[in-house]
């Protein structure tokens, strides 16, 4: 009687703990459910959040721009040659209710201005946002001024932020006279902090979607297949499906339909081992070699040798006999001597790795300009196991 009364509760507390979306099972199976059920915590061993490798469709920043008066300037504004200044200056003063002809207005204490900021997603109506502001016309600095209100508006053409505000510098200046003149930073690029209000709300609406595309920042279809992988093994199979090199596409659970901030917090704390492409980025401005990935060199045979070539200039002097007609003349005598530094060989085996093979250049005193031309002769040669790019 014991034992049976022990399985009847054993079964009914199954049925209570048994996360929504999932059916009442007995036993062994339950473990199975709630293990489905708990997120991402078996994907947590290693790897790299899936946060840092991809980004929601739909969520992201958007760009806004406007055009406006910065005035309060101490004669350091736009001149009588740029025409756009005074005519917005006329319409402004107009919208006040002060009608100036544009011909009359003779003012160096304003500049026209290119307003920028981005709008983070999901922002709400009554969000401050920190703006850049830019002079567009020939005003010398932009210190002291003040933006008036401007509509910062989105290439839909709608508004979604107002503008307003002191210009901060951050330090920079301008001045000049006696001849000498004296500049820090940019004084015609100022910023407005928490200058802008946002007044609309753009961005993807999560409640009731029943799955979203993850975007990969750096496609690759292995990468993508390790996402799909770890996703359906984190929650339950066939919750991901790799569309793409650089998409994926998952479903949220139905136990967390109605949560999707939950549901991405857990898809996106999910672990994923990314693949590291073989690629090589040479900088020959800078001499700078990055190296990504396992890359390695087939069997190859570097010979590389320094031909310096130098012009020596000296002068000797022509003077005449004596009693003779002439005159003493400064000749320039010139000498080309080319020295050529004993060439070194160096030989590597095949699946050197490419740190190796420039720790070999360096010890033979390779610069980093000969070390590019050597990279780019190895890849000419086959020998490259890896994409080659040149900044």
């Amino acid at each position: 009687m014991k034992t049976i009364l022990s399985i009847v509760t054993c079964s009914f507390l199954a049925c209570l703990l048994v996360p929504q979306g999932f059916a009442a099972v007995p036993g062994p199976k339950l473990a199975v459910a709630k293990a489905d059920a708990g997120s991402a915590e078996s994907a947590r061993e290693a790897g790299v959040p899936l946060r840092n490798l991809v980004d929601i469709q739909g969520v992201r920043d958007n760009q806004l721009v406007g055009y406006g008066l910065v005035v309060g300037l101490a004669g350091t504004g736009d001149g009588t040659q740029a025409k756009f200044t005074i005519q917005s200056l006329a319409n402004a003063l107009k919208r006040m209710g002060v009608l100036v002809p544009p011909a009359s207005i003779r003012v160096r204490n304003a500049a026209a201005v290119m307003v920028t900021t981005d709008l983070p997603a999901f922002s709400r109506p009554g969000s401050r946002l920190d703006v850049t502001v830019s002079s567009i016309g020939d005003a010398k600095s932009l210190s002291g001024g003040t933006l008036l209100m401007t509509p910062m508006k989105a290439p839909d053409g709608r508004v979604y932020a107002l503008a307003q505000g002191s210009v901060s510098l951050g330090g920079g200046f301008a001045a000049s006279g006696g001849g000498a003149s004296l500049q820090k930073n940019h004084p015609t690029t100022g910023t407005i902090p928490s200058g802008a209000i946002v007044e609309r709300t753009a961005g993807i609406e999560l409640a009731g979607r029943d799955g979203f595309n993850l975007q990969l920042r750096n496609p690759n279809f292995t990468t993508a297949y390790r996402i799909e992988s770890a996703l359906d093994n984190a929650f339950q199979p066939e919750t991901a499906h790799a569309l793409d090199s650089g998409t994926v596409r998952v479903t949220v659970p139905t136990f967390l339909r109605d949560r999707p901030v939950e549901a991405l917090a857990h898809i996106l704390a999910v672990n994923v081992e990314p693949v590291v492409p073989a690629r090589v980025v040479l900088n020959e401005r800078t001499g700078t070699v990055v190296m990504g990935g396992d890359v390695s060199i087939s069997r190859v045979s570097v010979t590389h040798g320094n031909l310096t070539v130098s012009v020596v200039e000296s002068y000797a002097v022509s003077q005449p006999g004596p009693f003779s007609k002439g005159s003493t003349v400064v000749v320039p005598e010139g000498e080309v001597v080319a020295t050529e530094e004993e060439p070194q060989h160096l030989d590597f085996r095949e699946g050197t790795r490419v740190e190796d093979l420039v720790e070999s250049l360096k010890r033979v005193g390779v610069t980093p300009r000969d070390m590019i031309a050597i990279f780019q002769a190895i890849r000419s040669a086959g020998a490259l196991h890896a994409e080659l790019v040149l900044n």
